[in-house]
């Protein structure tokens, strides 16, 4: 970011979905409070409750974040939300305004995941369910940030897509397709956005293992990664780092993959 780590001093940053410390979340906002900037993170702890990695402790995640900050005047904020609520977002961008005044910086990090199938097995509740969390709750935070937004430099937003355009998903549809519409949309939004000084970037993180994956999932993925390793939650973090910075300001309406070249076809090593 420039070799400056106060390189975003005196912005605000939100970022959605930081509750566990081996989260792309908690790497993000790492960066981001290294950087200089002031955040306000949001989490749902019942939905990590839910799956097989379980939840992490809240107060050591935002201790985590602020053990990064460069600057005293530096200040981290939390609040817990659960984005299907359609009122959501607005609640949550008044948090931040309330608190420090403005928003620079939007990284919509959240996801539902799980409680997802392939076709044969959808229901119209696990399609909305999806839809709600990972495209409503973000357009509406988009909607809700640019509004905000007065026109000042350094106006950012990042969304998160799951890869599904480089490859199948069969067995997560629902979560596939609510991904999918990201990633559909971002060329529109980085279009309507231009004119407030805002970029919008969406950014697709590839496998990265965020406590998920299993030995044998490791042991299936490892040999379609030419570098030599999975994914890690500070590489898609590094990114967005970089995008969200001045460095950045060029860089609009983009999908990005930061997969490591991750080839999805390349049989593991083993077989011949």
């Amino acid at each position: 970011m420039g070799g400056d780590e106060r390189s975003l001093r005196g912005r605000v940053a939100l970022i959605t979905g930081v509750s566990r410390r081996q989260g792309i979340g908690f790497a993000v906002a790492s960066r981001l409070a290294a950087a200089g900037a002031d955040l306000f993170l949001t989490h749902h702890r019942p939905h990590d409750e839910d799956q097989p990695w379980g939840a992490d402790d809240l107060t050591a995640v935002l201790e985590g974040v602020r053990g990064r900050c460069v600057d005293e005047q530096q200040q981290v904020r939390e609040l817990a939300v659960d984005l299907v609520d359609p009122d959501a977002a607005d609640r949550v961008v008044s948090s931040v305004v309330a608190a420090f005044g403005h928003i620079d910086i939007l990284v919509c990090n959240h996801a539902r995941s799980g409680g997802d199938g392939p076709v044969g097995s959808l229901t119209a509740e696990m399609l909305d369910a999806h839809w709600a969390v990972n495209t409503r709750a973000s357009l509406l935070l988009v909607q809700a940030f640019a509004a905000q937004h007065d026109g000042r430099a350094g106006g950012r937003v990042v969304l998160m897509t799951s890869g599904q355009g480089l490859g199948p998903m069969p067995g997560e549809i629902a979560y596939a397709a609510s991904k999918a519409a990201l990633a559909g949309i971002t060329l529109s939004l980085a279009d309507q956005l231009a004119d407030a000084g805002i970029t919008v970037n969406t950014v697709n993180p590839g496998p990265v293992d965020t406590g998920y994956m299993t030995p044998e999932l490791t042991a299936q993925l490892a040999p379609m990664f030419p570098l030599g390793r999975m994914g890690e939650p500070d590489d898609p973090a590094r990114l967005i780092a970089w995008l969200v910075s001045d460095e950045g300001r060029w860089m609009t309406g983009q999908v990005i993959n930061t997969e490591g070249g991750f080839a999805r076809w390349r049989p593991p090593a083993t077989r011949e």
